[in-house]
């Protein structure tokens, strides 16, 4: 009796069904289309895409620990490496009365630009800021201010440009402020428009420290990040 050739030799070709002696040419593309529906899900397995939107630039960014339930703000394992140290400190000085979010370190040069621009954002977001164009009054002792400052808010951002860079090269306030940042644990550095790579050139110690940049991101998203981290 003869037997269909398509469990053996398969007809995926016109002349592999027409040389079976069963189906002899007539018949359709059955038993291909068997085969076919056997494979399949390894075709999909291997044509399916594993990009999804939390991956950006080959890398996956998630939501963190401190993150709403519906927030929609995503970190990459960087960042959630350099904050979740932050974060714990934040946690633990939340009960401790009448402190700032926010104390911003900036460069005197950027505190018309980037510094304000930076500030203004985190106050829209509900932030609240320790900021020496406001909080310095003419005639204060800068220095003393400073210590006020940086002894009651809740974490320090230091926003490096290559104006900062300048500063810190000078040896300006800028040291007494990134000591006291460093010794305290609670320090996040915001890198716009220079790099890392510059920072430690200048300052190997700060420069040490990952952080957010705005390369990448715009200074909307980085203060989007700044803010779920000290508020929510």
């Amino acid at each position: 009796m003869a037997r269909c050739t398509a469990p053996i030799q398969g007809h995926r070709t016109a002349s592999g069904r027409a040389n079976c002696p069963v189906c002899g040419g007539s018949g359709s593309y059955r038993d291909y289309n068997t085969y076919s529906a056997y494979s399949s899900p390894y075709s999909s397995l291997s044509n399916s895409s594993t990009s999804s939107s939390s991956s950006s630039g080959g890398q996956t960014r998630t939501k963190a620990r401190w993150s709403s339930a519906g927030s929609t703000i995503l970190y990459t394992p960087a960042e959630i490496r350099t904050l979740t140290p932050v974060r714990e400190n934040i946690e633990k000085r939340s009960k401790l009365p009448d402190l700032r979010d926010v104390f911003l370190c900036h460069a005197w040069d950027d505190r018309k630009g980037a510094a304000k621009e930076l500030h203004d954002i985190l106050e829209s977001k509900g932030v609240t800021v320790w900021f020496s164009e406001k909080d310095v009054l003419l005639g204060s002792s800068l220095l003393r201010e400073i210590d006020k400052g940086l002894a009651k808010s809740r974490v320090g951002i230091v926003l490096v440009t290559p104006s900062f860079l300048k500063r810190v090269k000078g040896e300006g306030i800028a040291d007494k402020e990134l000591s006291a940042l460093l010794a305290r644990d609670l320090l996040v550095p915001i890198v716009h428009n220079t790099t890392f790579e510059g920072l430690r050139e200048v300052s190997p110690l700060l420069g040490s420290r990952s952080g957010l940049s705005t390369i990448e991101e715009s200074m909307e998203d980085v203060a989007a990040k700044l803010a779920e981290l000290v508020t929510s």
